[in-house]
């Protein structure tokens, strides 16, 4: 590989589309990407919403990594796990070989928080964070009206809570959580989503956790952290994700909850940049799609010969939560203002506002969808275009 060479590592949304970015703008400058899966390309919030489209794994992917790589004109190493990075060297260690670069970008995604547990089946929790664990979890996924434990009332657990109930399963949300997704929403939401979420057979065993996960005739006992007991067909968890970034760790770049960059994505690193999941650009960790199609599309210049800092604008997250639908644009950490939150039958609608007046967040619910655009024309960007450039 050429030192001129931009090496990719990962080959989820992040690194596919810094490829096609990269080629609106040069057709000629050599790629490669290194992924430890198979390279199939397949949009993963898909995920926690397969189920009632009736997809399996199979049916999740819409490129082969031999058609992405044709489409994008690059060369991709499949099933390569990276065990170290020579940021000195500027060479990237596999299981199969050494790789030197031009350009290194990590866009390793995250990986999901696994809580300690004890009992003798704690092992046997499915996790959902790739195609081969959804390939996995559908394998073992009995069916409907199976019950179906899931560790996690937050927004992962709730989309695949409302997915599964949709399909007919029976569903329990276990959680310290006062109510769903209470990191991002204000109450008044979050217990709109809960009553919804109920309605359609959900049980909601808030505010502990589960302590014991043990084998059971038929299943799987829970031990909650009340001494209560309950009985399932399967136990999802779905905690949380937390940024990959040992890799990057132990080749001495600056790490937090992710991997530090500025705003041209470069971390730390001689040539070393940060995309997508795994990546902290400018204090901002957003695992969330529309983040990462600004980034990348920035990065792709830089890289090209043209830096261009990042710019997020205005980003609300739509929760795929259809029993009760939400979109969150949460205020930024630590901004001053105060919640005004109207409640009503067909949902609630909630703004956040600064002293001032002004618009800095908000949370929508079931009927409030359609303002959407409204309201996010009406927020300030999250990173605002630099008074440099």
């Amino acid at each position: 590989m050429a030192m001129d060479d931009i090496l990719i590592l990962g080959s989820g949304l992040a690194g596919y589309t810094l490829a096609r970015e990269i080629r609106a703008i040069d057709t000629e400058i050599p790629l490669h990407m290194i992924t430890a899966d198979a390279g199939d390309f397949y949009s993963k919030p898909m995920l926690s919403n397969g189920l009632q489209q009736g997809k399996d794994a199979e049916g999740l992917i819409s490129a082969s990594a031999a058609l992405m790589a044709e489409r994008n004109r690059l060369t991709i190493d499949t099933g390569c796990r990276v065990t170290g990075i020579s940021d000195v060297q500027r060479k990237v260690i596999t299981e199969k070989g050494d790789h030197e670069y031009g350009s290194l970008v990590l866009a390793l995604g995250a990986h999901p928080i696994i809580p300690a547990m004890g009992g003798d089946a704690a092992d046997q929790r499915s996790t959902i964070n790739s195609l081969y664990d959804y390939a996995w979890f559908r394998q073992r996924l009995p069916a409907p009206p199976a019950h179906i434990a899931i560790i996690g009332p937050g927004l992962i657990g709730c989309e695949f809570a409302n997915d599964l109930l949709i399909a007919g399963y029976q569903v329990t949300l276990i959680g310290p959580d006062p109510y769903p997704i209470s990191t991002l929403l204000p109450e008044a939401t979050g217990k709109a989503l809960e009553q919804a979420m109920q309605k359609a057979g959900a049980q909601w065993r808030l505010q502990q956790t589960a302590a014991i996960m043990e084998q059971a005739d038929k299943g799987y006992r829970l031990t909650l952290t009340d001494a209560s007991t309950l009985s399932c067909d399967l136990v999802l968890s779905a905690v949380g994700l937390r940024p990959e970034i040992a890799l990057a760790a132990a080749a001495g770049l600056k790490v937090a909850r992710g991997v530090v960059t500025d705003r041209l994505l470069q971390s730390s690193g001689t040539a070393i940049y940060a995309l997508g999941d795994c990546a902290e650009v400018a204090g901002h960790n957003l695992p969330y799609v529309m983040p990462i199609m600004h980034a990348a599309r920035a990065l792709a210049k830089t890289l090209t010969g043209q830096p261009a800092e990042v710019v997020y604008p205005a980003m609300p997250v739509v929760i795929k939560t259809p029993l009760h639908p939400v979109v969150v644009a949460p205020p930024g950490s630590g901004v001053a203002g105060d919640w005004h939150i109207e409640q009503h039958d067909k949902g609630t609608r909630c703004l956040f506002q600064a002293p001032e007046g002004g618009l800095l967040g908000f949370v929508i619910s079931g009927g409030f969808m359609d303002e959407k655009q409204a309201l996010t024309r009406c927020l300030p960007p999250v990173l605002a275009a630099s008074v440099y450039t």
